[in-house]
């Protein structure tokens, strides 16, 4: 994919959302350029569920891919001259450091302005750069618990529950992408460089546009969760998940009279379509109760002929075999940089019909460093002292 060909993006990131927002650019053709610091970005050394594949953490394989890594410690000045000699050669500058922290090592934004006046400066932090949170940590639960998202999720008679994933993380990496390439379109058109922020807390804000603008204009609810297993506190009945005899069904919007025929059901006949709402709960009372009565497997062609909305509820060891991931190359396993096989979630956009490849399994740390100080015109010799200094590292 070639889309980004020609663009240099050098990711200071770590953790998820950085990362993986600097591995959407390099899908896209980007040569984006990993500076980690001596020992590894976070994101090598750190996996969820504690798994690795050889030395391979899952999260780096989930956000390592078509990256070059360059090993640079920032603490040296020998390492900073570097990057600044690198920032003249790029397009973008990555970061997700604490508030501040690129400015105390000489490579804040208005530093690197000045050597590279239409670079694009891109910051992704907890809370923004400025304010009376700044400085607070910003993790994925944490988010979820202060932007009223964990508040929201589960239901009415249990607890405030945490989404499944880092779903916080994710939209904030695709917001950190997004805004990365509105500002390259935009220098496309202006010749102007820019600083490009982007927050954790607003993107946990953003994920809630559709129920934070009813609660903002008037909607209420007597509970902030969904009463009577109802999936949110704004959604009809039976919008929600139920149980099978086997299993369970999502069951999304639908009209108590189509209900009443696809889950032969006549006692659903006796609400309106317009009733949807105001009798949500005994809507969801009566479908959850009949839906005990059959399999799943007997359920779903009802449904269907029905042309009621609904799912049966999937769990990862299904989704291999699902086979509209499967037409759509969803997962991909290759060899990976270790020699082991590596199974990764690809780009999720096709483009004139196809999909980025992977030019570059997630790399060793340092794979690149001696590749890319060539290419700015260190010696065999300068580089090899480099090296020894610990300016810089191969791993």
């Amino acid at each position: 994919m070639d889309l980004l060909a020609g663009i240099r993006v050098l990711s200071f990131n770590h953790y998820l959302a950085g990362p993986l927002a600097a591995q959407t650019l390099g899908d896209l053709g980007a040569d984006v350029i990993c500076i980690e610091p001596p020992g590894g970005a976070f994101q090598r050394k750190w996996a969820v569920a504690n798994r690795f594949v050889g030395k391979d953490s899952v999260n780096h394989i989930a956000t390592g891919r078509n990256k070059r890594s360059l090993v640079v410690d920032l603490k040296s000045p020998d390492g900073v001259a570097l990057v600044r000699r690198l920032v003249r050669t790029a397009d973008v500058v990555m970061e997700n450091f604490r508030p501040g922290t690129m400015e105390k090592l000489g490579l804040g934004y208005e530093a690197l302005r000045e050597i590279n006046p239409g670079l694009i400066y891109a910051v992704a932090s907890g809370f923004g750069t400025t304010g009376p949170w700044k400085d607070r940590p910003g993790q994925d639960l944490l988010l979820q618990a202060l932007s009223g998202l964990a508040a929201r999720t589960g239901r009415a008679d249990g607890n405030p529950t945490a989404v499944g994933t880092v779903v916080v993380d994710q939209h904030a990496a695709t917001l950190y992408a997004m805004s990365i390439l509105a500002a390259l379109f935009a220098r496309s058109r202006t010749g102007e460089g820019r600083l490009v922020e982007v927050n954790l807390y607003q993107a946990a804000i953003d994920l809630q546009v559709e129920s934070l603008s009813a609660f903002l204009n008037g909607a209420t609810s007597d509970t902030p969760r969904g009463p009577a297993g109802i999936a949110s506190w704004f959604s009809p009945g039976p919008y929600g998940i139920h149980e099978t005899r086997d299993g369970f069904i999502a069951i999304s919007m639908a009209a108590p009279s189509a209900l009443a025929r696809g889950l032969d059901a006549p006692e659903l006949a006796e609400f309106g379509d317009d009733e949807s709402f105001s009798q949500r709960e005994r809507i969801t009372v009566a479908v959850a109760q009949r839906l005990k009565d059959k399999t799943t497997a007997e359920w779903l062609p009802m449904l269907a002929a029905a042309g009621i909305w609904h799912a049966p509820v999937q769990d990862y060891p299904d989704l291999p075999n699902d086979p509209q991931l499967s037409h759509l190359a969803a997962f991909r396993t290759v060899e990976g940089a270790g020699g082991l096989p590596v199974t990764m979630v690809m780009h999720p956009v096709r483009y004139n019909g196809a999909s980025p490849e992977v030019r570059l399994v997630p790399q060793p740390l340092g794979a690149q460093t001696r590749e890319i100080m060539a290419e700015l015109g260190y010696g065999a010799d300068e580089i090899a002292a480099f090296l020894e200094s610990g300016a810089v590292a191969e791993g």
